[in-house]
C-alpha cells in the first residue's frame, strides 16, 4: 500500500500530440493482461524498455517518450505494470518484476531484435525492477534515475519504525547492480527529498562495470533531467558495444 500509486484508465491522456506509438497487449508469465505502447524510430540508435516510477501510468512519460523518439532517436517501449493504467491485476513486487521481463520479451518480438542487446532504463522504482532485470540476465546497457539503494533503506528513511518488516533482499538495488557487468549510466538529484541523494551515491559504488555518475543540482525526486545529464544520456548511446 506504501510502495504503489497506480492512475487506472481513464485517467490520463492517452492520445499525446506530437508521439507516434502503437498499442501493444501481452500477457505476464502469471496470464496477467498488460498494456503499453512501442515508439518506432527510423534507423535507431538503439532499442529501449523503459520501466516508470511507482505512481501513475504510461499517459505521464509522453514527453520522456518524445524525447527518445526525437532527440535520442531510439525506439521506445513502455508499458504499465499490473494494476496501472489499461493492464489488468494488482501491483506487487513479485509481480511488476514478472511484468517486466515479460515486457521485454514483447518489445524483442516487437523490434526484432535479442533481448540481451535491448537497453534498459527505469526512474525511482522502475530503476529497481531494471537492476533486476540486467543483474539476473544483462543488458546492453543500463540507465537508471533516482533510484533507491534498498526498498529497506527507502522504508528506513520514511518509515524508521517499520523498516524491519521489509526483507532485507527485497529489491536490494545495491546488491544486485554489483551483479551487473555492463555499461552504467546514473543520475540523482541532490535535493531529492523522497529517495536521499546518498541512495544514489550507495547505489553508484556498488555497481562494478563502466559507470556515469550524473549529479542533478538542487534535483528534487521528480524534476526534469538536466541539459547535461541529457547529453550524457546521447553520449552513452553512442558508445554502446553492438
Amino acid at each position: 500500500m506504501l510502495l504503489f500509486f497506480p492512475a487506472k484508465y481513464p485517467e490520463g491522456n492517452w492520445q499525446p500530440e506530437g508521439l507516434t506509438f502503437e498499442e501493444v497487449w501481452f500477457n505476464s508469465a502469471d496470464g496477467t493482461r498488460l498494456h503499453g505502447w512501442y515508439c518506432p524510430c527510423d534507423n535507431p540508435h538503439a532499442v529501449v524498455l523503459h520501466l516508470h516510477g511507482n505512481a501513475g501510468n504510461i499517459t505521464h512519460r509522453a514527453d520522456l517518450l518524445r524525447f527518445y523518439q526525437q532527440q535520442l532517436r531510439v525506439a521506445a517501449f513502455i508499458f504499465d505494470y499490473r494494476g496501472y493504467g489499461q493492464s489488468g491485476g494488482t501491483p506487487t513486487v513479485e509481480g511488476i518484476l514478472q511484468d517486466a521481463r515479460a515486457a521485454r520479451k514483447a518489445l524483442s518480438e516487437r523490434a526484432g531484435v535479442a533481448e540481451s542487446t535491448i537497453v534498459l532504463t527505469g526512474q525511482s522504482l522502475g530503476g529497481a525492477v531494471a537492476i533486476e532485470l540486467a543483474a539476473r540476465d544483462g543488458a546492453r546497457g543500463l540507465v537508471v534515475e533516482s533510484t533507491f539503494s534498498s526498498l529497506r533503506d527507502v522504508a528506513a528513511y520514511h518509515y524508521p519504525a517499520l523498516a524491519w518488516l521489509v526483507p532485507k533482499e527485497k529489491l536490494n538495488s545495491a546488491a544486485r547492480v554489483a551483479q551487473y557487468a555492463g555499461p552504467l549510466l546514473l543520475s540523482h538529484g541532490d535535493a531529492d527529498q523522497t529517495i536521499p541523494y546518498a541512495q544514489g551515491e550507495k547505489l553508484f559504488q556498488a555497481a562494478k562495470g563502466p559507470k556515469q555518475f550524473v549529479r542533478i543540482a538542487r534535483g528534487d525526486h521528480n524534476s526534469p533531467q538536466s541539459p547535461e545529464f541529457s547529453r550524457q544520456f546521447e553520449s552513452f548511446l553512442v558508445r554502446l558495444p553492438e
